[in-house]
């Protein structure tokens, strides 16, 4: 409804409001399309279209005109030139590309959690909106129910509804995802929001992404020295217990990053916000570069080298201490289009329809639909061959550095180096 309001108010109003519904004729249309085709997406001026032809529909079945001036002529002339209408497609990446994403947005956000949310999405197809409005309760062994989504509307409050088209279903998560999630649900230890008093896997951050501008923290001299928080909180406090050269390795760190002890911590946001994750986390992490904010311009994501793949500096002079960036994984990829790639890796394990539906919440009207059952063999071979693709991922991970500055990804890796091994006999 709040798309409606925002397409009659903004593109339908202004030029139609001040004519009689019987006064409109099929030429005022068109040249309004003409018009709005010239500033705004096709896409967008489709759908435009589509809510006036929707408003005419109604005029007629309430007797107030006897034709639909919006309606289009069909099976007319010839076919060619459609393609000018077709936007571009959407970026998609495969196991490798979720998994890079996912270390770096973790690294930009400054904790582990987004890691999770990221692997989380690509693997299961969930929207945005369920993912940021996934309880806890709904998190089960091997499995994830889809009951509720948040959604944002443009007044910045989210609203607990049911999930788009009521597409409520239970997605099968593999087990290493199950034991992903569950482990970041012990270590986070959440609890009810304040705006809707239930308790979410994930949390939003405490401030803005602004492009680096934020100082850096206690996580990124950790990360920056390859130890962990407590040994930068020992080195800050109790210098004494910890070694000469532990103790050189953080005010190193410390050095590197411009860190400042003793700067504001704010406290957790309830929820992500769709725009400041794609912009601030997301669409650096995918391309490596920083967007466009008054008065910067474009930039890459100022880095430490060191460890791979790289710690974002943050604060003052951040550009200056860098003294590396990132190449692109999949530029132009958005959350969504980690949807995308979901669908796009089932198709490429020969997943059968009916079960590629089932868990991106699509309904088929079809008649062969109809006749079409998931079976148990169905979703055992689309768990092994999900897990046998990440599993692949970790492995081209691996061989580029065996750690991560990511904790929960650091893990994972050792884990799989010593699956690896060979069992002498």
């Amino acid at each position: 409804m709040q798309n409606y309001k925002r397409h009659i108010e903004e593109h339908l109003l202004p030029e139609f409001e001040d004519k009689a519904l019987a006064g409109i004729l099929r030429t005022d249309v068109d040249l309004w399309e003409k018009k709005e085709k010239a500033l705004y997406a096709a896409s967008s001026v489709k759908t435009w279209r589509s809510t006036l032809h929707l408003i005419f529909e109604d005029a007629i079945d309430e007797g107030l005109i006897t034709s639909n001036p919006a309606a289009r002529r069909r099976g007319r002339g010839k076919r060619a030139g459609r393609s000018r209408d077709r936007g571009p497609e959407k970026v998609v990446t495969d196991a490798l590309g979720i998994l890079l994403t996912a270390e770096r947005t973790a690294l930009l956000s400054g904790r582990d959690d987004e890691f999770v949310a990221v692997v989380l999405k690509a693997c299961t197809g969930m929207r945005w909106g369920e993912i940021v409005g996934l309880e806890t309760a709904f998190v089960r062994p091997g499995a994830v129910r889809v009951e509720w989504q948040l959604y944002e509307l443009d007044t910045g409050e989210l609203v607990r509804c049911p999930p788009k088209d009521d597409s409520y279903r239970t997605i099968d998560s593999m087990d290493w995802l199950s034991v992903l999630v569950a482990n970041h649900i012990a270590r986070t230890k959440p609890k009810p929001c304040p705006c809707h008093g239930k308790t979410y896997v994930f949390r939003g951050q405490g401030a803005a992404r602004t492009g680096g501008h934020q100082g850096a923290k206690l996580v990124d001299v950790a990360r920056r020295a390859s130890v962990s928080t407590g040994t930068v909180s020992n080195v800050l406090n109790h210098p004494e217990r910890v070694t000469e050269a532990t103790r050189e390795k953080v005010e190193q760190a410390i050095a590197d990053l411009g860190f400042v002890r003793g700067g504001v911590v704010p406290e957790h946001a309830a929820h992500w916000r769709r725009n400041g994750f794609a912009t601030w986390l997301f669409t650096p992490a995918v391309s490596g570069w920083y967007p466009k904010k008054a008065p910067q311009e474009p930039r890459p994501v100022p880095l430490l080298g060191e460890p791979w793949p790289g710690v974002p500096a943050r604060g003052r002079g951040a550009s200056e201490r860098a003294d590396a960036c990132w190449l692109p994984i999949a530029k132009g990829l958005t959350p969504h289009g980690l949807r995308h790639t979901h669908r796009t890796m089932m198709e490429d394990l020969g997943t059968e329809k009916v079960l590629m539906d089932e868990r991106m919440g699509h309904i088929d009207g079809s008649v062969s639909a109809r006749y079409a059952h998931v079976t148990p063999g169905m979703r055992k071979r689309l768990m092994l061959g999900l897990t046998e693709q990440w599993e692949t991922a970790l492995d081209a991970r691996l061989a580029m550095s065996a750690t991560s500055p990511v904790r929960v990804l650091s893990d994972l890796l050792r884990a799989r180096g010593v699956s690896r091994v060979p069992v002498k006999s």
